[in-house]
């Protein structure tokens, strides 16, 4: 697995056999690497920063849950593909994760749009997240999706500043509704930092 590969192909994929072999031992190390890219934001959300990795994971679980073969794998990587991140981005699943089906449902009618108010802080400098244009994540009912799929775009400005590891770095929604700031661990740093050339 290449940290630098920006796409995943079938060449990338473990045989069927030899992923079921395997798979516990993957998803122990995958857990592992994951730990510091999961960063909780207020009570509700949590960002799950992806990359090359948990992307590839992603398609080869699906693949071997519903064992769509060569049909399915088209689909998975047009699906995954995008969240593989760029170089000069970072790109990250966004979940609401809340129990109670009735609580969830007034709190996602409540932030309708708030995948547009998502936005990383470097020092003083804000980038605002851009949502994944596959499918709009709010309803025409202004009901938000409980799951949200971002991109930050940085120059390379920004790039090196991130690399350095000394600024100080934010993570934020800024929603009438929904208003949280986290800082950035140095192991939340170090990890992400790995997702640009």
């Amino acid at each position: 697995m290449s940290k630098q590969k920006r796409q995943i192909e079938k060449e990338d994929l473990l045989a069927p056999k030899v992923y079921e072999k395997s798979r516990k031992e993957l998803r122990l190390k995958l857990l592992e690497f994951k730990k510091n890219r999961r960063i909780p934001l207020g009570p509700y959300a949590t960002f799950y920063f992806e990359s090359f990795e948990t992307m590839l994971a992603q398609v080869q679980e699906m693949l071997h849950i519903e064992k769509g073969g060569d049909d399915q794998l088209k689909d998975e990587l047009n699906a995954y593909n995008p969240l593989v991140p760029n170089g000069n981005e970072l790109t990250a699943t966004l979940m609401f994760e809340i129990d109670n089906p009735v609580s969830r449902a007034s709190f996602l009618g409540k932030v309708g749009g708030i995948e547009e108010k998502v936005f990383m802080k470097i020092d003083d400098e804000i980038i605002n997240a851009i949502p994944e244009d596959d499918v709009d994540r709010t309803s025409a009912e202004g009901k938000a999706s409980s799951v949200q799929f971002i991109h930050f775009r940085f120059n390379e400005n920004q790039i090196k500043k991130f690399k350095n590891n000394s600024a100080s770095i934010e993570l934020g929604i800024n929603h009438k509704d929904y208003s949280h700031t986290t800082k950035l661990t140095k192991e939340n740093i170090s990890s992400l930092v790995s997702d640009f050339n």
